[in-house]
């Protein structure tokens, strides 16, 4: 449980009534580069070291499979080379909405001399500037307290990974991504904690691990991040600078797939949960769905109050801008009360036949008709999953059969624009009959 009650204590330093700041806290010291991790006797190592509790080849990891080294190489694709010539920025390579996000784009001041814009979203992009702690912390006996004093960025608290995430994969008001780059041809963004975490990872969660930074759960890591990415949402949408464009919202924040469909098409279904009709933009909801399914289990009573101030925001942003903002600071209150409660929260052996249940119930009903809940569903799926399997409560025997479900559900959601809200709802009943 030292996870968990590190979690709750960190809440007010890291979710905040601000919710922002995670940039300004990475590059609070100055950032020595990359290759001041590239060393053999470091973490560049060509494999594992046999004798150390790090695994040595880290550096070698992020370097050979990792996208986040490859990110700034991406700016000068014909395809991103496009983008920024539609939004009047000239060389990708060059604007700084761009490099914001595709490198680590540390102020000047704050650039060592090994420091190279090119190597993309490379070590203290994630972990902080390391002018302070970059010696301390090969120590095995360093004092983790006073690391993250001097600047190391606690990425094993999942609240404080989420949020340094969500900068970049979602978009926060600390650096907006809007709904003018998606337009300009940017791919839609998506993004959940727990399957993001376990991309390309290089590092392992063994004995050593819980002994330094505490216990682990995937599937915790995902329900924390479900509820992060929400308050993100609302946290972008109450912000005066952000949330509105002229007359209108700040489209990003809304369901990408109510307007963009063939005119001539008749996809329109009713989804209970928002309680609004044919012709509307619909706010992207879909952690909003995914969080209440965690509280489905955790507290059932939040579940129910969290759909009840949903709904109440869905229809406000129909009535105008100052009922959509007392409406959203209602939601947002929901998530921050519950959020210690979740992280407290075991996460037991029955959970994954619960999630799904109440994934199900939610399917047959209707809610999964957008594209973007159904993503975030099968996603869900596929970490409950594996943090099952991971934690031995499921024989290899159960988790292949639940693993051959999970891609069954994944394949619907391939293509958002060929979604079939019926096959996803026939694969995910498949899958909920599975599970234990």
């Amino acid at each position: 449980m030292r996870l968990a009650r590190l979690i709750v204590g960190v809440f007010g330093m890291v979710f905040g009534p601000a919710f922002a700041g995670t940039v300004d806290t990475i590059f609070a010291h100055k950032h020595l580069g990359a290759a001041s991790c590239a060393s053999s006797v470091c973490h560049g190592a060509n494999q594992r070291s046999a004798n150390s509790p790090i695994l040595g080849n880290e550096f070698s990891i992020w370097q050979q499979v990792d996208p986040h080294a490859k990110s700034f190489a991406t700016l000068s694709t014909p395809e991103s080379q496009a983008i920024a010539r539609k939004l009047g920025l000239g060389d990708a390579t060059k604007a700084k909405v761009c490099l914001d996000c595709h490198t680590h784009n540390v102020p000047d001041a704050m650039r060592g001399e090994k420091f190279l814009v090119d190597d993309g979203v490379s070590c203290e992009a994630c972990h902080g500037g390391s002018e302070k702690w970059v010696a301390a912390h090969a120590d095995p006996n360093a004092d983790r307290a006073k690391l993250i004093a001097d600047g190391l960025y606690p990425t094993n608290d999942p609240v404080a990974r989420g949020k340094l995430c969500l900068t970049c994969h979602m978009g926060t008001t600390d650096r907006m991504i809007t709904h003018e780059i998606m337009g300009a041809g940017h791919p839609r963004l998506s993004f959940e904690l727990d399957t993001f975490t376990w991309l390309n990872p290089h590092y392992e969660i063994d004995a050593d691990y819980i002994e330094r930074k505490g216990e682990f759960n995937g599937s915790r890591d995902w329900a924390l991040g479900q509820g992060i990415a929400a308050a993100n949402l609302l946290d972008v949408l109450l912000d005066p600078n952000h949330g509105w464009n002229g007359i209108f919202p700040e489209l990003v924040l809304f369901d990408c797939h109510a307007c963009h469909r063939p005119m001539g098409g008749k996809q329109w279904g009713p989804r209970p949960g928002t309680g609004l009709g044919p012709g509307v933009v619909r706010l992207g909801d879909s952690n909003l769905v995914m969080y209440r399914h965690v509280l489905s289990v955790v507290n059932p009573g939040a579940a129910e109050k969290l759909l009840t101030d949903t709904k109440a925001l869905h229809r406000a942003t129909l009535a105008g801008r100052d009922q959509t903002m007392a409406a959203a600071r209602k939601v947002k209150a929901d998530i921050e009360s519950s959020l210690d409660q979740v992280a407290g929260y075991a996460f037991g052996e029955d959970t994954l036949g619960k999630v799904l249940g109440s994934m199900v119930r939610d399917a047959e009903r209707g809610e999964f008709r957008d594209f973007a809940a159904a993503e975030q569903a099968a996603l869900a799926a596929q970490s409950v999953v594996v943090a099952f399997e991971t934690a031995k409560q499921l024989d290899e025997a159960a988790a292949k059969q639940l693993q051959a479900g999970v891609d069954r559900v994944y394949k619907t959601v391939e293509n958002g624009d060929k979604y079939d809200m019926n096959q996803f709802v026939a694969a995910l009943k498949a899958l909920r009959a599975q599970a234990p």
